[in-house]
């Protein structure tokens, strides 16, 4: 038969267990919070830097696309120009 004080000492060590094991619970639980604050930090960061190249990228490619650019890069690079007024046949059927 177990006394009442070896009931009452199992509780209290029950009790103490089940401190001990949600204070570890809630120091693991605030490292792991801060470490995914950290990783999402870092995840703003890089999309934010992904964004700023992104909107680099639309720049340049607006640029290179624009009408006086192209006919520039034909005329040095490929040396084709417009060709006279007096050179133009209009074809129609």
């Amino acid at each position: 038969m177990r006394t009442a004080a070896t009931t009452l000492g199992l509780a209290v060590a029950a009790l103490w267990l089940a401190v001990l094991l949600s204070a570890a619970g809630a120091v693991y639980c605030k490292f792991r919070a801060r470490q995914l604050f950290i990783q999402l930090e870092q995840l703003s960061t890089q999309r934010d830097d992904l964004d700023i190249q992104w909107g680099q990228l639309q720049l340049e490619q607006s640029a290179w696309s624009t009408h006086a650019f192209v006919e520039s890069v034909a005329g040095k690079k490929l040396h084709m120009s417009m060709p006279a007024p007096q050179d133009i046949v209009i074809v129609r059927p």
